[in-house]
């Protein structure tokens, strides 16, 4: 079972840590808000089959928060992947992979400010531990820069598309209870309402660029793997090994996404994305290990 487990949770992160390739290579051959909304409606169309009689029998469910499932595909799906596909048209998968894995920051201040819930000084530590991280890779290894507030444009919009998706991950608090194809089709319909006004202003604006092949194929790509695959499969893993030790796997996705970017993009590995990896994946390994300390009783 364990095995079985591990197995779907590396494919989920294999597929999450493609999307950061997925939006370089679609720069100049497919615009970001025409990636984001054909994205979620290709994935809606291949879920929808399948989540229809999911739908039919949590309907009333459905019904009683739609407004709050909307809005939560809107913002964890339309927000977050618009600003994300735009910054890497402006910087480095590298960097969208690195600066992704700050979402756990976001999160553990968010529960905190909002919800009162209770921090150690380790989770602290952690805390600005991985901050450092993320404003290394952001300054492009010149933390002077944070004084100078000399952060690139594009490192900016994956702050910005980091915010959002933390915003859309406190608030999963309230999703109420439903089979995962049921959720997935609601979010998606939330995602292709929310990124309308992205594409629309895209296309009056005259920066709308319609797939070429290779924009076909990231679109395709980025509609099936991460939208549908790595979801279906995280789903699964957590259920067979739990929450806590399901959701370690995620600190692979900044690796994975890293490796792909330098193998198949050929982008430069510097010495300060290295420094700023081992600082991310090793504050939130310290704040998750003191939050599961506390929640067990262990030192």
């Amino acid at each position: 079972m364990a095995a079985r487990a591990y197995l779907l949770l590396i494919i989920t992160t294999l597929g999450w840590g493609g999307n950061a390739i997925a939006g370089k290579l679609a720069a100049g051959h497919i615009s970001p808000a025409l990636l984001t909304s054909g994205r979620w409606i290709i994935a809606l169309a291949a879920v929808l089959p399948f989540a229809l009689p999911h739908l039919r029998r949590e309907w009333q469910t459905i019904r009683t928060h739609l407004l709050f499932l909307l809005v939560m595909g809107s913002v964890g799906f339309a927000l977050f992947n618009n600003f994300y596909y735009l910054a890497l048209n402006h910087t480095s998968a590298i960097n969208g992979a690195i600066e992704q894995a700050s979402m756990p920051l976001l999160v553990f201040v968010a529960n905190f400010l909002l919800f009162g819930q209770r921090v150690s000084p380790g989770q602290i530590i952690g805390f600005f531990i991985s901050l450092v991280g993320v404003c290394l890779v952001a300054t492009n290894g010149n933390l002077a820069g944070i004084l100078r507030l000399e952060i690139g444009y594009g490192d900016a919009l994956l702050i910005l598309s980091v915010v959002f998706y933390g915003a859309y991950t406190v608030a999963l608090r309230w999703m109420p209870k439903m089979h995962w194809l049921s959720s997935i089709t609601v979010l998606a319909a939330g995602a292709i309402i929310g990124g309308l006004p992205f594409t629309i202003l895209e296309t009056a604006s005259g920066y709308m660029h319609l797939p070429d092949t290779q924009g076909w194929l990231v679109l395709v790509y980025a509609a099936i793997f991460p939208s549908i695959v790595s979801q279906a499969c995280y789903i699964r893993g957590v259920e067979l090994i739990g929450p806590n030790r399901g959701g370690l796997f995620i600190n692979l996705v900044p690796i994975f996404g890293t490796f792909f970017a330098v193998t198949l993009l050929g982008e430069e590995l510097h010495i300060y994305h290295l420094t700023a990896l081992a600082l991310v994946l090793g504050g939130i390994a310290l704040a998750e290990h003191k939050s599961r300390g506390a929640k067990t009783g262990r030192p």
